[in-house]
Parts: structure tokens; C-alpha cells; sequence
């Protein structure tokens, strides 16, 4: 049995596998939320009312079951892609036009993107127009999406070209050990960007405005300090033009950090709330949350680069995914494509551990945040947040397990409750 063979059929099994467990589990959700969608449950009964409680039902079963049609679309594109042929024939074409060579290459990356964004724009565009505008969330207008998106096209040529072509170039041009310089690269990248996106990229998408109101601005920085926290500066965004959801959070790194609470926040939120909501994210960075994330972005990314490399070399990965490597020129650019396309499918089954994670860092974060400010504001502030954001208190056990990368407001309140800090 051919290596090539075998690989089609790692391939097959791991899309099937993944396929019926997301189904499997999206299901298991809808069912679980719509059976309890007559009754908000008995923790919530005096704080959350049935209308709400009805609405965060709803939304989550429309987007739940939009995601069922999108997962089976996503399936049909990565088998259009590969085992059809697909990228095959994007290869040759580009190939016969631009004969092989670092243009060949780059156009194969850029044609991907191009393709896959526009296969994407159906559910894109009736995620917002559509679901998120029934539940009005929406508050995006067309005008608006249009310059997002030629802003995003934009930054894709200047910022993606220039690191796709470094990354092609150290592919051919670095020997055996390419990886190693292309991760690095990478890693900088990563760095580099938490820098420049708070200062450079994210105005170009929204306003920051310093935040006015005095007492609010005394309160975050007494808690700041008491923290041993410093920022660049507190801001207020106008997350209000697209969303009506709300959201405060920390970006940055080193003296760009800087504090950003969302305008919708701050206008549903009471002073002492929001202290809660920050002295939550001051949590992460307390326990250096951020700083072992990274840590683990480097060590997943060392393997996926490593990986790669040893890829790239095999005949077989590309034949056993319906792909013809060209003979008189470099593969590169395929073996990206290929990697990027097939890697979810076997990354999909270790989520659970990151969401486990992630969710243990959030419960970090919220017994740091009682021990700042008491429970009373947190758990207000937690209320209220679900309800804007209309998210379900009755998800799924086990599809929270898998997926979930926030405890759900039970587990949440009830662990604050278990530690003493029930108001």
C-alpha cells in the first residue's frame, strides 16, 4: 500500500471523524438550548428575565444552525480543493501563464485567498445583515462593511505580501533547516504586531477617544496602581458603529499596552461594574496569562513550521491530496497551501485541551478580580454582559467542553459563590 494511498486516507478519515463530531455537537447544542428555552433557569429567575433569556436562545439556535451549513460548505471547499482537484488546476493555470517561479508562487497565494474570502462572503455577509440584524446587533451599514473590507485588502498586500514572500524565499533559499528562520520570522511578526496594531492599525478601522469622564478615569487608574498595572492610556472606542455588543479589553505589549473599553460598555455599565470588568482582564495579566499564551503560540508553531518543512520534502503529500507537484520548479507555495488546508483537520481534536485552558485562565481571572473589588459588581457586570450579548445560560455540557473558551454564567457565579463571594 502506496504512502500516497495511505495519506488519502489519514485525509478522508480525519474529515469524516471531524464532520460528524462538530454535527454531532452542534445538534447536541440546538436541542439542549431549545429544551430549555421556555424557563430561564431557577439561578437566574430573579435577575434575568424570560424575554431575555428567550432572545439568548434564539440567537444561539440561528447562528448554531447557520454554522451546520457552513461546516458542510467548508467540507465540500477543503474536498474541491484537494481530492477534486481544485488546487490542481489553480496551479497548472497560474503556472501556464506565469511559468514557474516566485510570481507563480505568490499569485498561487494570493488566487487561495482571493477564492476562499469570496467562498466565505455569503455567510460573512448574512452572519451581520441578516442574524445579527434580526436580534439588533447589528449596526453596521453598507458603506461602512464596503470600507472594511478595502481596508482589510489593503493591509493584506502591504502587510501579508511582504511575509509571504520572505516566507517563500527562506523556503528555497534556507536549506534543510528553512523552518527554523521561517518561524522565527513568524514569531517576530507576531510580536512586532502587538506593537504596531494599537498604535498604527486599529485607529484605521475605529475611533479611540481618551476616556472623559473624570471619576470613572480615577477609579480605573486607583485600580491600575493597586495593581501594580501601567498603561499607555485609557480609551473609549466606538464600537457602537458596528455592534452593539459590548467589550473592554487590553491590547498592546510593553509601553504600547493601553485600556479600551467599548462605548456600549461603558453606557450599559455602572462605574463600579466596570472596575469589576477591568480588575478581570488585570487578572491575565497578573497570572501572565499572556505571557504563557505566547509562550504556547511559540511552542505550536516550532511544530507546525517543523512539520512543514518535513512535508514539503514528501512526494506523497501532495499527490495523496489530488495535487501534482511541478517538476521544474519550486513547490512551495502548494505545500503551504496544502498544510494550511488539512492541519485543522487533525488540530480540530486537541480544541478541547486549549478550551479547558482557556477557561481555567477565565476563572483565574474572575477570583483575581473578587479579590479587588467583591463579587457584587462582577457578578452584576457578568449578567449584564450575557444578556447584551444575548448568550445562552443553558449551553450544551459537552459542547461546552469542546468548544467553549469563556465558562458559561453558571459555572461561573457558581464557582464565585463556592469561593466565599456570593453578594
Amino acid at each position: 500500500m502506496s504512502a500516497s494511498y495511505l495519506w488519502t486516507l489519514a485525509f478522508a478519515v480525519a474529515l469524516l471523524a471531524g464532520l460528524g463530531v462538530k454535527f454531532w455537537l452542534a445538534t447536541r447544542q440546538i436541542r439542549h438550548v431549545a429544551r430549555h428555552r421556555a424557563e430561564v433557569p431557577a439561578d437566574f429567575s430573579g435577575t434575568v428575565s424570560l424575554a431575555a433569556h428567550q432572545k439568548a436562545a434564539d440567537y444561539t439556535l440561528a447562528k448554531a444552525r447557520v454554522g451546520l451549513l457552513e461546516m458542510a460548505f467548508g467540507a465540500a471547499v477543503l474536498l474541491g480543493w484537494t481530492l477534486l482537484g481544485g488546487l490542481h488546476a489553480l496551479n497548472q493555470a497560474l503556472l501556464g501563464v506565469l511559468g514557474p517561479g516566485m510570481g507563480q508562487q505568490l499569485a498561487l497565494l494570493a488566487s487561495f485567498a482571493l477564492i476562499g474570502g469570496l467562498l466565505d462572503l455569503p455567510f460573512s455577509l448574512y452572519g451581520t445583515f441578516v442574524v445579527e440584524e434580526r436580534f439588533g446587533f447589528n449596526k453596521m451599514t453598507w458603506t461602512l462593511w464596503l470600507a472594511d473590507l478595502a481596508k482589510g485588502l489593503v493591509l493584506a498586500v502591504l502587510i501579508g505580501g511582504p511575509i509571504a514572500w520572505l516566507v517563500l524565499w527562506l523556503m528555497g533559499a534556507a536549506g534543510p533547516m528553512w523552518w527554523v528562520w521561517a518561524w522565527a520570522v513568524w514569531m517576530g511578526v507576531n510580536l512586532l504586531a502587538m506593537v504596531v496594531y494599537p498604535l498604527f492599525i486599529a485607529p484605521w478601522f475605529n475611533k479611540f477617544k481618551p476616556l472623559e469622564d473624570e471619576a470613572l478615569k480615577a477609579r480605573v487608574t486607583a485600580l491600575m496602581q493597586r495593581c501594580g498595572f501601567r498603561a499607555k492610556g485609557l480609551f473609549v472606542m466606538d464600537g457602537s458603529r458596528r455592534s452593539a455588543h459590548a467589550n473592554a479589553y487590553f491590547t498592546g505589549f510593553g509601553a504600547a499596552k493601553r485600556v479600551v473599553f467599548f462605548d456600549t460598555l461603558l453606557s450599559r455599565l455602572s462605574a463600579g461594574e466596570v472596575d469589576a470588568v477591568l480588575a478581570h482582564e488585570l487578572g491575565h495579566f497578573r497570572h501572565k496569562h499572556l505571557v504563557k499564551m505566547i509562550a504556547l503560540l511559540f511552542a505550536f508553531s516550532a511544530i507546525g513550521f517543523w512539520l512543514l518543512g518535513l512535508l514539503s520534502r514528501q512526494p506523497w503529500f501532495y499527490t495523496g491530496l489530488g495535487v501534482a507537484p511541478n517538476l521544474e520548479g519550486p513547490n512551495d507555495a502548494l505545500a503551504l497551501v496544502l498544510f494550511l488546508l488539512v492541519v485543522p483537520l487533525f488540530t480540530f481534536f486537541v480544541s478541547p485541551l486549549l478550551a479547558l485552558l482557556s477557561r481555567r485562565n477565565e476563572f483565574q481571572a474572575d477570583a483575581f478580580a473578587v479579590s479587588q473589588t467583591g463579587s457584587h459588581d462582577l457578578r452584576n457586570a457578568l449578567l449584564k454582559l450575557y444578556e447584551d450579548n444575548a448568550s445562552t445560560l443553558t449551553p450544551d455540557p459537552l459542547y461546552v467542553r469542546f468548544y467553549y473558551s469563556h465558562p458559561p454564567a453558571s459555572e461561573r457565579l457558581a464557582r464565585m459563590a463556592a469561593a466565599g463571594g456570593a453578594p
